[in-house]
């Protein structure tokens, strides 16, 4: 039996998350277009007859406008030192150089293997500039090895897993073999909620949103209904006036979504009571920041 601990890093949008819920066969990780979608660690748990993987995605590496921001580039940069691997994932699509030199510095200190993967590949035309990219990425770092897959189309994942486990010791399960992620329940609804926003709303409001689940309770009179309310928080009226939309159209939408999401999560039917309100800043405000959830772990 073999297990360990692996972080997935790079910048926002590389698909990160896209790449564990493929690896697991389930959803643990919302996704979006809109950048800097990941604010927490989020642990997946990859089984199989002789090992157990825990696969950490980070929150992508990206310049911090505010101490949201600054506290997920630092929680990033942390998990690399509580690792047996880490995997730097890069947009195939890409030209410019993608690392950022803060990650290079703290990987040029690591004793732990880093690999790279290259994602995207299924949109790549142009496969000899793909591999004089990757040639001169090597050149700036001794990767022990380069993966290229396609996340959405899931392209050659037993295979990384097969040459993962090569560099991964002898070991329990820290997890039950049936578990795919850790994240609490509460947790885990608030992100289908905000993912939700984030596909529904526009400019400044998906960067400036985050949901708080406060109740989870089942009906008196019919235990498989659920009773959930959540807060969507924003920093603007202007925002709020966004979500909730003419007539509440946009809320009644969200909600929509999102309840058919959490009905397929927790296999049971959901009465979703939701409510935006404004708290001005809170992505700069430290105390703020603890009562929502993003603490440095």
């Amino acid at each position: 039996m073999k297990s360990g601990f692996i972080a997935l890093v790079g910048a926002s949008n590389v698909g990160k998350s896209t790449f564990l819920n493929a690896l697991l066969g389930e959803k643990v990780a919302i996704t979006s277009k809109k950048p800097q979608t990941t604010r927490h660690t989020i642990r997946g748990i990859y089984n199989d007859k002789d090992c157990q993987i825990v696969f950490i995605d980070t929150p992508g590496l990206y310049r911090p406008k505010h101490e949201l921001g600054a506290q997920m580039r630092r929680l990033a940069l942390k998990t690399l030192n509580a690792v047996d691997i880490v995997m730097v994932m890069i947009d195939a699509k890409k030209t410019e150089d993608p690392f950022d030199h803060v990650l290079l510095e703290r990987l040029e200190g690591l004793s732990t293997p880093v690999f790279l993967l290259v994602n995207k590949i299924d949109a790549v035309r142009d496969f000899v500039r793909l591999k004089e990219f990757v040639e001169g990425l090597k050149q700036r770092f001794p990767f022990e090895a380069v993966f290229l897959t396609s996340a959405l189309k899931g392209w050659h994942l037993p295979e990384i897993v097969r040459d993962l486990k090569e560099y991964l010791e002898e070991g329990p399960a820290y997890y039950p073999t049936d578990m795919a992620t850790d994240q609490p329940e509460h947790f885990v609804i608030a992100e289908r909620i905000r993912e939700k926003v984030l596909e529904e709303t526009r400019e400044e409001v998906p960067h400036s949103v985050t949901v708080i689940v406060e109740r989870i309770t089942p009906d008196e009179e019919n235990p498989d209904l659920l009773h959930i309310g959540a807060t969507i928080v924003v920093e603007r009226e202007s925002q709020k006036k966004i979500v909730i939309g003419k007539g509440g159209k946009m809320m009644k939408k969200i909600g929509t979504k999102a309840r058919l999401d959490i009905l397929d999560l927790l296999g049971t039917k959901v009465f979703l009571d939701l409510h935006c309100k404004v708290v001005k800043d809170w992505r700069n405000n430290p105390s703020r920041l603890k009562d929502f959830g993003y603490r440095e772990e």
